[in-house]
């Protein structure tokens, strides 16, 4: 199971709808709005 970066939920990769890749790493959403949000500004999400 992977975790949604902007909500925290849970979402299994084998299933997931949503996802993107960014800076070489995959990112798994539960829903289009948290694929988008996380699209729009992927840096408030991701730890560097």
């Amino acid at each position: 199971m992977a975790k949604d970066p902007v909500c925290g939920m849970e979402v299994d990769e084998k299933t997931a709808k949503h996802k993107t890749v960014h800076m070489g790493k995959t990112y798994y959403f539960c829903a289009a709005g948290c694929k988008e949000a996380f699209e729009k500004n992927p840096h408030k999400y991701v730890k560097m």
